[in-house]
């Protein structure tokens, strides 16, 4: 499986952000099951769920702080990368 993500260290915090579906943002179950698949893949990391809209626009879910942070960031502004998992 390869997806889009990035990790990033910020103020002393790192953390994963992992790109998904719309849809998984807005089903809690979705998310906390998208949330424990990607966990040991970032092994001790807080994992926060991103999706965009249709224009583009992204929505994050997870760590209310991280969140919070990521909501003034430019999407250029992240390093993504795409990760593969077996």
């Amino acid at each position: 499986m390869k997806f889009q993500g990035a990790v990033i260290k910020e103020q002393g915090v790192t953390f994963a952000i992992v790109v998904v579906k719309r849809h998984v943002l807005q089903d809690s179950r979705q998310r906390e099951e998208a949330r424990a698949g990607f966990a040991p893949l970032f092994p001790g990391l807080p994992v926060i769920l991103m999706a965009q809209d249709a224009r583009g626009v992204p929505s994050y879910h997870g760590r209310k702080d991280i969140v919070g942070f990521l909501a003034n960031v430019p999407m250029a502004a992240i390093p993504w990368k795409e990760y593969t998992a077996n």
